[in-house]
């Protein structure tokens, strides 16, 4: 079932779903289960999978010269999804990224999740890798968020990059994107990001994920100025609790957010961690229950690949 019918088909309840990362290379599945059984007896609506493109190391051959290796740490989105499909019966919605990937291959990957029966993606630019300024296409890929979901809305329409395929199938592709409540980094201002998400929702997505956020205002005033830029699709916020202090740094610098001052000066109170994650807990378990108050289609938990936070916080909530 699609994402949004999910939505329309819990008649204002708020839902509950969960993303999840794939294991490391060289692990098994068995930790994905481990991680989503404690969860399960909330009935998430659905579970992202999300795709961590491949990195490069360079290393120094005897003659000098640099060999370039490449390296997926966490490889096989397509694969877990149908495994939890097959597993708990319960909808996934694979991230699909540009970086790493040539038209041709977005292709086939979006060819194949249609053979697994996957209805829903989240289409995604993804960030640069390492070594690079900023981010960069593969050659013949597509370069922002707003190409990928045009190139999945037109697979939608039976529009293949081989114009001349006869009887093409129509995908059926509910289409995800990704906002930013407190604008992506890259964007000179909250203006100038809507407008690119608007891009995007006029392409064919039809709804939102956020970034996590920890100020549920910064939400409100999104979802806001949203409808304002004429955005009408449903928007879900996404949800991230802090469970150690070196969070409070690491956080601000790669999702680009604030954390509250009431926020940070509690954490700075405390001697140990343990502290720090009861501090988050209690942050994440308030901040749910005023969005479920303010009826918001779902409440989507960033679970980092361990279930026991996520647990608490949602047995609190629902």
């Amino acid at each position: 079932m699609k994402v949004t019918d999910h939505l329309k088909n819990a008649k204002g309840k708020t839902l509950f779903s969960i993303e999840i990362l794939p294991p490391l290379k060289g692990q098994s599945i068995k930790s994905i289960f481990e991680g989503i059984d404690p969860l399960m007896e909330f009935k998430p609506s659905f579970i992202d999978v999300t795709y961590h493109r491949e990195e490069y190391l360079y290393k120094k051959k005897p003659d000098g010269s640099l060999l370039k290796k490449s390296i997926k740490k966490r490889p096989g989105t397509v694969g877990i999804c149908a495994a939890l499909m097959n597993k708990y019966q319960v909808d996934t919605v694979p991230h699909i990224i540009c970086g790493g990937f040539s038209k041709e291959e977005t292709e086939n990957a979006l060819i194949d999740l249609n053979f697994l029966g996957i209805e829903n993606v989240l289409a995604l630019r993804g960030d640069s890798i390492k070594n690079e300024a900023s981010f960069i296409p593969e050659p013949d890929g597509n370069f922002y968020a707003t190409d990928l979901v045009n190139q999945i809305a037109k697979m939608n329409r039976g529009e293949y990059l081989e114009h001349e395929l006869e009887n093409a199938v129509h995908t059926n592709f509910c289409i995800g994107v990704a906002g930013y409540p407190e604008k992506h980094f890259e964007a000179p201002n909250l203006k100038s990001d809507l407008k690119f998400l608007k891009e995007k929702v006029d392409s064919g997505a039809e709804y939102i994920v956020t970034q996590m956020f920890f100020d549920n205002k910064k939400f409100f005033q999104f979802v806001e100025k949203c409808k304002e830029a004429g955005i009408n699709v449903p928007i879900i916020p996404g949800i991230k609790p802090i469970t150690a202090r070196k969070q409070t740094t690491v956080l601000p610098r790669i999702f680009h957010i604030d954390l509250p001052e009431e926020l940070q000066d509690a954490i700075d109170h405390c001697k140990e961690d343990k502290l720090v994650k009861e501090i988050g807990i209690e942050w994440a378990i308030a901040q749910s229950q005023e969005l479920l108050k303010a009826g918001v289609p779902c409440l989507h938990f960033y679970t980092m690949g361990t279930s026991e936070v996520t647990r608490r916080i949602a047995s609190k909530v629902y």
